[in-house]
């Protein structure tokens, strides 16, 4: 595996042949966690997996980082590899939508974008989240950001904690937890009807996974008769995160393959 830079944004390219691929991480990952992911494409597509700005590999994010900047960075690497398949997960995902009002995007899978709708409102952990980070409870921050996104809903804050805490001791994860302030920025500029992404041209993927937050299957259901060249696939036993390294991304990558193999020079 080589990693390649345009400026300060760096990224993973693993096989090649076949049709361009970019795959965007979500929150709370870098490029490392689209490691299986993108060894189970490579045998049929050249995959590029950034590092988004202030993870991994690259640079720090600027202060008022945010969707305009996260967009002029997708450009760069678009424009630097040639490639016009995108996929992008969770935050990643709300990326990669944008993106394709305005950027030579051909061909966009979607894994579960956590947009405002219907009342929700996926950031309403972002207040806590930033007290406990200014405490230096990296710990109760992290446990803040998973049970508010969604994951581990089931288990009560004060059984996770632990749990948390041990996690953090990670460096690699205590490193990604100041990050998530980026994600919710992201998600806070993309707030707006879902109508927006009407004026979208890329033939788009829609995918979830039947374990996930309803939350996150609502926005599916509210994009999908907004865009207008938009499929659907729902994977049975899994929930938000398949496409991570943690999940089931081998059921992601047959989805993807098929998506953007078909007809695909």
């Amino acid at each position: 595996m080589e990693t390649l830079a345009v400026t300060d944004i760096r990224w993973r390219v693993v096989g090649g042949g076949g049709p361009k691929v970019v795959l965007l991480h979500g929150g709370l990952q870098s490029s490392a966690n689209f490691t299986t992911l993108a060894g189970l494409l490579a045998r049929d597509f050249t995959v590029y997996v950034p590092d988004r700005r202030g993870r991994g590999l690259s640079g720090p994010a600027a202060a008022g980082h945010g969707l305009r900047a996260e967009i002029d960075d997708l450009a760069a690497v678009l424009d630097e590899t040639g490639a016009r398949n995108v996929f992008g997960l969770s935050s990643g995902a709300v990326v990669a939508l944008r993106a394709a009002l305005e950027l030579p995007i051909e061909r966009l899978a979607l894994y579960e974008p956590p947009l405002k709708h219907g009342g929700h409102d996926p950031v309403a952990w972002l207040s806590r989240y930033e007290r406990e980070l200014s405490q230096g409870r990296t710990g109760a921050a992290f446990a803040t950001v998973v049970k508010g996104t969604g994951g581990a809903r089931f288990v009560p804050r004060a059984a996770m904690l632990p749990l948390a805490g041990l996690a953090v001791r990670n460096p690699e994860i205590a490193a990604l937890v100041p990050t998530m302030r980026l994600d919710a920025a992201v998600v806070e500029d993309a707030a707006g009807p879902l109508s927006t992404y009407a004026g979208v041209t890329a033939e788009t993927l829609l995918l979830g996974g039947d374990r996930s937050p309803s939350y996150l299957t609502s926005v599916l259901d509210g994009l999908e008769p907004v865009l207008p060249r938009a499929s659907r696939t729902t994977l049975t036993g899994v929930g938000h995160l398949a496409a991570d390294n943690s999940g089931r991304p081998a059921l992601v990558a047959a989805e993807l393959r098929r998506f953007f193999g078909s007809r695909n020079p």
